[in-house]
């Protein structure tokens, strides 16, 4: 069996004590797996992703990722290195004057020198035909453009895992497609939420369905 990157094991969470968001939870990502987490609005989808990288903190059960079980804020610090999570809105990745100072942000932050930073940035934004928009102000791109470099923005930290909030959501058609292609040929493993038939098909080998607090084969 392959390593196992992710793991929830019987968490439950709930932002109000009369209705749990997730109710003893199981949820297990292999190196290599590509997965999609359905269920209605309002379900629990994108607290799941929050809880994985430690925005959330469960009320019972355990969060294990890379193979240890994690719990406090340092413990987390490794996590979010190394699963990158898409918000579904770009506006909350998105918060330095210029393109170029958001995916370069990331990289600084491990570590890298403003050079190497710099580097990173250049082959980020290339590989995502993103390089006209490197010295654009972020606030005034478009709906379509934020997304792209938003996911920019999480590449260039080079993560193991890619968790993955409405990708596609809210795009026109072009770049939806420029958008699909690129995530298709990534070769991180992922959990994608998606309510888009043809982006789960495209990206995923295995569905679960959040129903009533609880991971189900979808």
């Amino acid at each position: 069996m392959s390593e196992i990157l992710l793991q929830l094991a019987s968490v439950s969470f709930a932002y109000d004590a009369n209705q749990p968001i997730l109710n003893g939870a199981d949820l297990t990502l292999r190196r290599g797996e590509r997965l999609a987490l359905l269920g209605p609005n309002g379900a629990g989808k994108s607290t799941l992703l929050h809880l994985l990288v430690g925005l959330h903190k469960p009320q019972s059960g355990r969060i294990i990722a890379f193979g240890k079980t994690r719990s406090s804020e340092k413990d987390f610090l490794e996590v979010r290195q190394r699963a990158g999570l898409l918000f579904q809105d770009s506006d909350d990745q998105l918060f330095c004057p210029t393109v170029a100072e958001d995916v370069a942000f990331g990289p600084l932050n491990l570590g890298k020198s403003q050079s190497e930073a710099l580097r990173i940035t250049h082959e980020t934004l290339s590989a995502l035909k993103l390089e006209h928009l490197e010295h654009r102000v972020t606030h005034k791109l478009s709906g379509g453009q934020k997304r792209l470099v938003a996911l920019a923005c999480v590449l260039a930290m080079q993560p193991d895992v890619l968790l993955l909030d409405e990708p596609t959501n809210a795009l026109d058609e072009a770049t939806r497609q420029h958008l699909l292609h690129i995530l298709h040929h990534l070769p991180q493993s992922l959990i994608l939420i998606s309510h888009d038939q043809e982006v789960c098909a495209k990206l995923t080998q295995r569905r679960l369905a959040l129903e009533a607090g609880c991971l189900i084969p979808a």
